[in-house]
């Protein structure tokens, strides 16, 4: 399953990364790509959809699925 993720607040590669790790720590999460240009994160793997979005709120940042 893939997860897409919008994200707003991240403004430079340490917040890609921050964010990036987060999402890989939620259980079931096989990979994270994160998109600082474009603010979007794509997912892989089982992961509950709000677990994936309170990790990234826990870093600081908003995040919303993607239509």
């Amino acid at each position: 399953m893939t997860h897409k993720l919008t994200i707003t607040g991240m403004t430079c590669g340490h917040c890609q990364a921050s964010v990036q790790q987060a999402l890989e720590a939620v259980p079931g999460v096989k990979n994270a790509e994160v998109n600082l240009s474009a603010g979007t994160a794509e997912i892989e793997g089982d992961a509950d959809t709000q677990a994936l979005i309170t990790a990234v709120e826990q870093e600081g940042y908003k995040a919303s699925p993607a239509a």
